[in-house]
C-alpha cells in the first residue's frame, strides 16, 4: 500500500537556514564532485574509452565539471543487445518490485537533494531556484510514475460473458532509448529514464553531451537502488553515430526523445524504416519545443500580466520549450504592460547563478550564446529594442534579458525558437486577434491568457490550441500529477509526461479471454 502522491516541495530560499544548506552543498560539489570521469555503463560493465565528452560549467566556461566517456558504434551496438537480453527477465519481475525500486532511488536523490541541485548550478548554469525545481521534479517523476504503475498492474476492467472471464492487462515493450535535453537535464531526464524502467522495459540512455555528468550520476543512484545489470546502460556519444546506431538497432522497441525539432523529426522519419531482423514496429515518443505565447486580455490585471509574462520569458534564461517568448497584448493595456516588464526585468541580476541573488545564469554554451546574439541581430531588425540587446562571453555565455516591442507576428523573433533570453511584444486590437496570432505558428506546447473575461476563458479553452493552456499565471512551471506535459502540432507528440496515460505508452495492451 503507498501513501497518496504529493509533489516534492520547492525549497524556500528566503529561509537563512536554507540558504546556508544550499551553499553548503555548493562547496561540497565543488571540493567533491567536480571534475571526476566516468565510464559507460554496458550490462553493469564500467568501459572506459580514450574519447572524452567534457563537460564545461556554462558560467565558468573554463571551468571542468567532469569528463565521461564517449561511446561508438560498436559499444551503442553492444548496449542494446544487453539491453535486449537483460529484458528477457526484467520484463517478468513483479511491477510492485520494480516500483519500490524508483521509490528507493526517489529517497536516495531526496538526502542528498541541494548537492544534485548544486551540481546543476555548476554543469548548466541554472539558479538556485531553478535548480531545485528541476531537482524536485526528478523526484516527482519517480515517485508519481512508481504509484502509477501499481496502479496499471491490475490492468482495467472489461465485460466477461457468462461462461467467459476477460481481462485486459499491460505488458512490456522492449529496449528503450532514453534520449534527453540538456536543458532539464535532471528532471527530464530522469523522468524519460525511469518510466520505461518502472513499465518493465530495459533502457540505453544517451545522454545530452552538453549536460552527461548528471546522467551518470543517475544510472549510480539507479544501481544502488537496485536496477539490475543490463536494465540500465550508459552510453554517451554524437547523435550522428551513437544516436543513429541507437534508434536504427531492430532490437529498439521505444524511443523517447526530448529536443529540437530538427533532431525529433529525423527519429521519426529513421524509426519508420523496419530493418532486418526487426519484428516490431517502433514507438516514438518525443517533445520536439515550443514558440510559446502569454496573451494579456484588455481587461487583464496589469500587474499579474508583466509578472507573468517576465517570469515565462526568462527563467533559466528562455532555455525552456514552455518558455512564453511571445507577449500578444491588446492595444488598450499595451504600453502599460510593456513598461512593467521592462521595470521588473531591468530590476532583476544576471549573472553568476551560484549566488542567491542571481535571477538568470548563462546561455548552455558558445553555439547557444551564438545562435541566440543573432537573432538579437535579427530582432533589431524586425522590432524596437526596449531592453537589453548584449551579450557577455569572456567569462562565461551571459546574455541580458532582451525585450523587442512592435513585432509583427510573422516575423522571425515570433515565429522561431530562439531558445534564448529574447521576448517579443505584438499588439492586438481585440480577442479574436489575440487567438489568432497565438496559433499562428507551427509549435502548439504551451501557452497564458490573462483576462478576467470569463466568456473570454471559455473560448480559449477551444481555440487556443495547444497542450498546456494556463489562466492568470505564467506559461512555464508544469508539476508532474497537476499539470501532465505535451504539445500539439510540431511540439510533438502529446505525450503528456507526468499524466495519467504516459506509461501505457511504453507498454503493449493484452486482451486475455478464458472460456470456462
Amino acid at each position: 500500500m503507498t501513501t497518496p502522491y504529493r509533489h516534492e516541495p520547492f525549497t524556500d530560499f528566503s529561509v537563512k537556514e536554507n540558504q546556508a544548506a544550499f551553499e553548503k552543498a555548493l562547496k561540497t560539489v565543488n571540493k567533491e564532485w567536480l571534475g571526476k570521469e566516468y565510464p559507460l555503463v554496458i550490462n553493469g560493465e564500467r568501459i572506459t574509452t580514450e574519447d572524452k565528452i567534457v563537460s564545461y560549467n556554462p558560467a565558468k566556461k573554463d571551468e571542468v565539471v567532469g569528463t565521461v566517456s564517449k561511446a561508438t558504434k560498436e559499444l551503442a551496438e553492444k548496449a542494446v543487445n544487453a539491453a535486449a537480453e537483460a529484458f528477457k527477465t526484467w520484463r517478468y519481475t513483479s511491477p510492485e518490485g520494480r516500483a519500490n525500486i524508483l521509490f528507493r532511488a526517489a529517497a536516495i536523490v531526496r538526502r542528498q537533494k541541494h548537492e544534485f541541485s548544486a551540481l546543476l548550478v555548476k554543469e548548466a548554469g541554472k539558479p538556485w531556484k531553478e535548480a531545485d525545481a528541476d531537482t524536485a521534479e526528478a523526484i516527482d517523476f519517480m515517485e508519481y510514475y512508481a504509484r502509477q504503475m501499481i496502479d496499471m498492474a491490475k490492468g482495467k476492467p472489461i465485460e466477461s460473458r457468462d461462461g467467459e472471464y476477460n481481462q485486459y492487462i499491460y505488458t512490456p515493450t522492449g529496449v528503450t532509448v532514453s534520449i534527453p535535453p540538456w536543458n532539464f537535464l535532471f528532471a527530464i531526464m530522469a523522468g524519460i529514464t525511469v518510466a520505461p524502467l518502472v513499465t518493465g522495459n530495459t533502457v540505453v540512455l544517451k545522454p545530452a553531451s552538453a549536460t552527461p555528468v548528471i546522467a551518470a550520476r543517475f544510472v549510480e543512484v539507479l544501481e544502488e537502488a537496485g536496477v539490475p545489470n543490463g536494465v540500465i546502460n550508459f552510453v554517451p556519444g554524437s547523435g550522428a553515430e551513437v544516436g543513429d546506431t541507437l534508434v536504427d538497432h531492430p532490437e529498439t522497441s521505444i524511443i523517447t526523445f526530448t529536443g529540437s525539432r530538427e533532431v525529433g523529426t529525423r527519429i521519426f522519419q529513421r524509426a519508420a524504416v523496419v530493418q532486418p531482423g526487426q519484428q516490431h514496429l517502433k514507438q516514438v515518443i518525443a517533445e520536439m519545443g515550443g514558440k510559446d505565447t502569454v496573451v494579456v486580455d484588455k481587461d487583464g490585471d496589469v500587474e499579474l500580466a508583466a509578472q507573468s509574462i517576465f517570469a515565462s520569458a526568462f527563467g533559466f534564461a528562455g532555455q525552456k520549450c514552455s518558455a512564453g517568448s511571445r507577449a500578444v497584448v491588446h492595444a488598450d493595456v499595451y504600453d502599460e504592460v510593456l513598461n512593467r516588464v521592462i521595470e521588473i526585468t531591468e530590476a532583476q541580476t544576471t549573472g553568476n547563478p551560484e549566488k542567491h541573488s542571481t535571477y538568470m545564469g548563462p546561455v548552455i554554451d558558445a553555439a547557444s550564446y551564438e545562435k541566440i546574439m543573432g537573432y538579437i541581430e535579427i530582432g533589431k531588425e524586425e522590432g524596437r529594442l526596449v531592453s537589453g540587446g548584449t551579450g557577455d562571453d569572456s567569462k562565461g555565455f551571459f546574455i541580458q534579458p532582451t525585450i523587442f516591442a512592435d513585432a509583427d507576428p510573422q516575423s522571425r523573433i515570433m515565429q522561431e525558437e530562439i531558445f534564448g533570453p529574447v521576448l517579443a511584444f505584438s499588439k492586438v486590437s481585440s480577442f479574436d486577434e489575440a487567438l489568432e496570432v497565438a496559433n499562428n505558428t507551427e509549435y502548439g506546447l504551451t501557452g497564458a491568457v490573462i483576462t478576467n473575461n470569463r466568456a473570454h476563458i471559455d473560448r480559449a479553452k477551444h481555440e487556443f490550441h495547444v497542450g498546456n493552456l494556463y489562466f492568470n499565471r505564467n506559461c512555464t512551471g508544469a508539476i508532474v500529477g497537476y499539470h501532465p506535459f505535451g504539445g500539439f502540432k510540431m511540439s510533438g507528440t502529446d505525450s503528456k509526461a507526468g499524466g495519467p496515460d504516459y506509461l501505457a505508452l511504453h507498454m503493449n495492451a493484452k486482451t486475455v479471454s478464458e472460456t470456462y
